[in-house]
Parts: C-alpha cells; sequence; structure tokens
C-alpha cells in the first residue's frame, strides 16, 4: 500500500514529539505493516488547532492524484487537534480514497472520537454542508486589503513580507509570460512541457511540469490579476498582472477548442464503501474498479488491493450487491430505541468538547488573576499609603487587563464547539433511516454516520459499527452471487 507521512510540530521546544522523531516512528510502523511511502509532508512550528498550514494543504491537495491510499501520522493531533476540522479534512481525502492511520495509537481513534467524527461527516453528506460562504467573508477581507489568501503562491509571484501583498518574481514570471505566448502560438502542450523541463524549469511546489500542472496554469486567472474562488471572481486587481488580457483569452480560446474535440470519456461512479470496506483475509482495503464486458456494458466492483500485489486471492464482489447488503444492515440499527442512544451520546461528546485541555488552563488562570485582584482590593482597606495605593491600583489594571484577554481566548475556545442540538441530531437520524435508499446523499450518510469498518470475506461479512461495541456477522452467499454475475454477464476478469 502506498502511503504518506504527514508531520507537524509546534514549538521548537518538542523533543519526543520532533519532526525526526515522529518520522522514525513512522517509518518503523510502515515497514512493520508492509507500506511504501511515496512522499514526507512536514509543516515546521505550526499550530494543529485549525488547517492553515502549507505542507497539510498541499498533502490534501495532492490526495486528488490518487497516488497514495494513506496519510499515516505519528499520532492524531498532528493531523488535528480541533473535531471539526478533523472530520472534515477526513472526509476531503475518503472522496480520494485515502484514510488516516496513526503510528501510536492502535485504533483510528477512541470510540466516543469516532461517533461524534462520523456523526459530522453524516451532516456534510446529508446537509452538502457548504462552509464557502464564511470562507468567502475571511477572503474578501484579504482581497480587500490586496494582501495574501494564503496557500501555495503561484509560479511568477512571490509574497512581500512586509505588506502581505503579492508582487512579481522577476526570476519565474518570465517563465510564465514565455508558457502562454508559446501555447497561444499553437505550440503543443506536451512540447512545452518538453521544452520546460529539459532547461529546469521547476512549478511552484520546485516539482518538473505535466499536462496537469501546465493545463492548470494556464487557466488560472492570478496572472492577469483577478482572484478567482470556486469558479466565482471575486474581485479583480489583486495580483500584479504578469501576462495580457489579449493573450490571456486567445490561451482560453484554444483550450476551450481543444476541450470540445472528440476524446474518450469515463462515467464517474460513487463507491461508497471506499476506505470503509477491507478484505477479511489478508486485511488490505479493498477499491473500487470497473470494467466493460464484450455487450459494451458498464461492470463495478470492489477489488482487494492485495490481489493487485499478488499476496491475496480473495475474489471480487459486485458494487451493487455488496453496497445493497450494507445499506440494509445499517437502515436495520437505526431502531426508534437507537437513535435516542445515539443522540444522547452524541450531545454528551459535544458537552465534553466544549471543555477542553486549553480551556481548563484558561480558567485556571482566569481564577487566578481575580484571586490576586480580590487580594489586592482586601490589602486597599488596611490604610495603605497614596504611593502603595497607587502602584495597587496599577497592578489591579492589568490584571483586569489580563483577564479581559484571556476570557476572549476562552469564549474563541469555547466557540469552536459544535453548533449541533439535540432536536438536529434526532431530525437526522430519523431522516436517514426514512430516506429514499437509492439517494445517493442518502446512501453516504449511512455509511459514514453508522460504518466503522467492514471486513468482507469469500463467505461472511463482518461489521464494525460505530454505534455498538458488538461487530455484526453476515453470513451470504456472497461468493456464488458474484461468480453467477461474472458468468451470465460475461463481465470481464479482473
Amino acid at each position: 500500500m502506498n502511503i504518506v507521512i504527514y508531520a507537524r510540530f509546534s514549538s521548537h521546544s518538542q523533543t519526543e514529539q520532533s519532526i525526526e522523531g515522529q518520522l522514525k516512528v513512522c517509518y518503523e510502523y510502515a515497514e512493520r505493516n508492509d507500506m511504501t511511502v511515496i512522499q514526507e509532508y512536514i509543516d515546521r512550528a505550526t499550530t494543529g488547532t485549525n488547517d492553515n498550514r502549507q505542507q497539510f494543504q498541499q498533502m490534501l491537495e495532492d490526495s486528488n492524484k490518487k497516488q497514495f491510499e494513506a496519510v499515516l501520522v505519528y499520532q492524531l493531533d498532528r493531523f488535528a487537534r480541533n473535531r471539526y476540522d478533523s472530520a472534515i479534512n477526513k472526509r476531503k481525502l475518503k472522496l480520494n480514497g485515502v484514510r488516516v492511520i496513526s503510528a501510536r495509537e492502535p485504533i483510528s481513534d477512541d470510540p466516543p472520537g469516532v461517533l461524534l467524527e462520523s456523526m459530522l461527516e453524516g451532516f456534510a453528506e446529508f446537509y452538502s454542508v457548504d462552509l464557502s460562504q464564511k470562507i468567502r467573508r475571511g477572503m474578501n477581507v484579504s482581497v480587500d486589503k490586496r494582501q495574501t489568501l494564503g496557500g501555495r503562491c503561484p509560479l511568477g509571484f512571490k509574497v512581500d513580507k512586509n505588506t502581505k501583498k503579492y508582487v512579481i518574481d522577476d526570476d519565474t514570471a518570465p517563465i510564465v509570460k514565455q508558457i502562454f505566448e508559446m501555447y497561444a502560438k499553437d505550440i503543443s502542450v506536451a512540447e512545452i512541457v518538453e521544452y520546460l523541463n529539459a532547461n529546469n524549469y521547476k512549478t511552484s511546489i520546485g516539482g518538473n511540469f505535466n499536462k496537469n500542472s501546465l493545463n492548470k496554469l494556464l487557466q488560472n486567472k492570478k496572472y492577469i490579476g483577478s482572484y478567482v474562488y470556486k469558479g466565482n471572481e471575486l474581485e479583480k486587481d489583486v495580483f500584479p498582472q504578469i501576462v495580457s488580457l489579449d493573450i490571456f483569452e486567445m490561451v482560453q480560446r484554444r483550450m476551450n477548442k481543444a476541450r470540445k474535440a472528440p476524446a474518450t470519456t469515463k462515467a464517474y461512479e460513487d463507491y461508497i464503501l471506499t476506505t470503509k470496506l477491507f478484505c477479511g483475509h489478508c486485511k488490505n482495503m479493498m477499491v473500487g474498479v470497473s470494467g466493460t464486458s464484450k455487450t459494451g456494458k458498464k461492470h463495478c466492483y470492489y477489488t482487494c488491493n492485495g490481489v493487485k500485489k499478488k499476496i491475496c486471492k480473495k475474489k471480487s464482489v459486485q458494487k451493487a450487491y455488496i453496497e445493497n447488503l450494507v445499506l440494509t444492515e445499517c437502515r436495520k440499527v437505526l431502531t426508534d430505541e437507537n437513535i435516542e442512544k445515539i443522540a444522547n451520546k452524541v450531545m454528551f461528546l459535544i458537552e465534553q468538547e466544549k471543555d477542553t485541555e486549553k480551556v481548563r488552563i484558561l480558567r485556571h488562570k482566569l481564577k487566578k488573576c481575580n484571586v490576586e485582584k480580590q487580594n489586592l482590593l482586601k490589602s486597599l482597606k488596611d490604610g495603605a499609603s497614596d504611593t502603595i495605593r497607587r502602584i495597587i491600583f496599577e497592578e489591579i489594571e492589568k490584571l483586569d487587563n489580563n483577564s479581559k484577554i484571556i476570557q476572549k481566548e476562552i469564549d474563541v475556545e469555547t466557540m469552536r464547539a459544535l453548533p449541533i442540538e439535540y432536536s438536529e441530531i434526532k431530525f437526522f437520524l430519523t431522516n436517514i433511516r426514512n430516506g429514499n435508499i437509492e439517494d445517493l446523499k442518502y446512501q453516504k450518510a449511512l455509511i459514514a454516520v453508522l460504518i466503522n469498518k467492514i471486513y468482507l470475506y469469500d463467505d461472511k461479512m463482518t461489521i464494525v459499527f460505530n454505534t455498538q461495541n458488538t461487530p455484526v456477522e453476515i453470513s451470504s452467499d456472497l461468493i456464488s452471487k458474484a461468480e453467477s454475475s461474472f458468468l451470465t454477464e460475461n463481465a470481464p476478469p479482473f
């Protein structure tokens, strides 16, 4: 299994959890578990309370390439300390078939944490939660100031450390301009890529150019000064202009023409059990595959990664069959009694989230400030001199200011708590139980909330639910159904 390692430390004072220590533990874990590390992502001296980390964001983006199946961390607090961010970012990885593994923790997370994160993930699936409005509001503030919006700086630009504004990089901007001019002159993408790599020109992350990176660069409106988010142009003249509008529009016309040319296309399939379904024999993840039979009909299956590595003989199973079987079992779990239990448990966990270790430390500091203030006020009653009284009042003022700062930090930390109410949880669970089983949105919500892991054998299946301690074992004729589908529909072998 191909994996990547993510490592992070918050300050230079850390010892055991230093980058070197984390990497050593992770590599030892990977070797023991037959994992191949293809890349490291390292954030130094950055906080885990939010996901505004350059290498972390790069890792999320790179997961789109489908080159690795898991992210290995020293322990889960290296990935995120904010439960909400953790759930959302795990979901982003999951959509690309990537899961998060901890080298120091034997399970993916503690059972209560798994339940809470699965509920968050389910909410996201069910309600199609989109944080773009909040993100956009924050971006607009930076856009108005013409300041950096975070993330990787595009090739051709750099960020002025004093003003935090984008400025032209004299070393790389000419390369960008040349790329646009070459493409506008009908030079092919392959020829441009070959030229750039032959001359040792690098992308913004220091890698070689390829077709994807070049196409992305040629569509980037930052080079004409505009900032675009999710297809919407937020503001013009945010970036200094590198490419003329005429050249940019000429390039876009050629790219549009190329896109409209006849091409072989692939229909996208949702494999809703990805990252949840494992081979019962070798414990490798099972992934979605498809093929076309002699009749031209498309067939979709889950197949064991161990088969690809030639270490397992697990037979593939029909996608629709196994998904329907799992969905049926999920709906059985959501009885009225279980919905009440799950809702109560989630609310208890949410209340626990509000009282984090950081909040407890801050409250202790606030209490200490108040005690010191009361002691100083008492000393004023003992007939102190004017000089002493002035000094005391100055100290009280300092304590008041410190108290306000600490209280503000407590409020910020408390606001990170998940804004979900008991009635919303019950409504949500009832709706996914009663929803249309053919609706992909409901299917994803059921799987996200209820399923921890599924171990599939040729003659049985074991489901580990987030909501109960005892796994459910289902004996079935999976192998006979899978085999009959191969024979009767002339499906291609894998």
